[in-house]
């Protein structure tokens, strides 16, 4: 019951589908709730990826890609570019007052100018991005990022990720692993989880050395990120 429950408010969590509308954080659920982000960006991935090809006949390229970025933003409800823009907020202030520009409801104009200038990178990337097929992988190795973050990373916020951290366990850890390996190795993506991986230590490692650990909001930071570096690595080794 437990498993069923952390899927519900995984997916409750990360998108906007109204299936399970499970928002309370039950003590027991949530190591379960980050076993299972891997598995709900896989299916998110897996939306976007079918939308493209129902639309691809009569769609022109530049619009589908919009498309498909508007549906990526709506889907997830933009929690993690929220994550994203507060961290960056967090970045423009003393050390000692990070957190609490952080956790502050408003979005600040260092945090709302990167953001920006990050949606039009990532809008761009899914321009010139065509192997949509990729999408669940994508967004899957993303999440997982966040999984691995929460159980290895110090962390330094309250609230639902604290409780994650608390009741995150190393089996799950290792369930989301073998289904993301697994998943990994039938699509030949190896160099993608690879490439996630370095993504995840680089800010890891950075986060740690400037603020002492990692947070919710630093969780979409490293989502987002993750993205954007896969997507772009995709670009360029398409190119002639």
């Amino acid at each position: 019951m437990k498993p069923l429950k952390g899927f519900a408010l995984a997916f409750s969590m990360l998108t906007i589908i109204p299936f399970f509308k499970v928002h309370d954080f039950f003590k027991g659920i949530n190591g379960y709730s980050a076993m299972f982000y891997p598995l709900v960006g896989f299916i998110i991935g897996i939306i976007l990826w079918k939308t493209s090809v129902f639309l691809m006949p009569y769609t022109p390229p530049i619009h589908l890609a919009v498309i498909i970025f508007v549906l990526w933003i709506t889907l997830t409800g933009a929690l993690h570019l929220d994550g994203l823009s507060d961290t960056i907020d967090g970045l423009f202030v003393p050390k000692e007052r990070a957190l609490e520009v952080m956790k502050d409801s408003h979005i600040g104009g260092m945090g709302m100018i990167f953001t920006l200038v990050f949606l039009l990178f990532k809008l761009s990337s899914i321009i010139y991005f065509d192997a949509y097929y990729l999408l669940p992988i994508i967004l899957m190795l993303s999440r997982f990022n966040a999984t691995l973050a929460i159980y290895f990373g110090n962390y330094i916020g309250g609230g639902m990720g604290l409780l994650a951290k608390e009741e995150l366990k190393f089996w799950q850890v290792g369930v989301a692993s073998l289904f993301v390996l697994l998943l990994t190795l039938f699509s030949s993506s190896f160099i993608l989880l690879l490439l996630s991986f370095v993504t995840l230590i680089l800010c890891a490692k950075f986060f740690s050395s400037r603020l002492g650990g990692l947070s919710g909001d630093i969780y979409g930071f490293i989502i987002e990120m993750s993205e954007l570096v896969l997507l772009n690595y995709l670009i360029f080794t398409q190119l002639p």
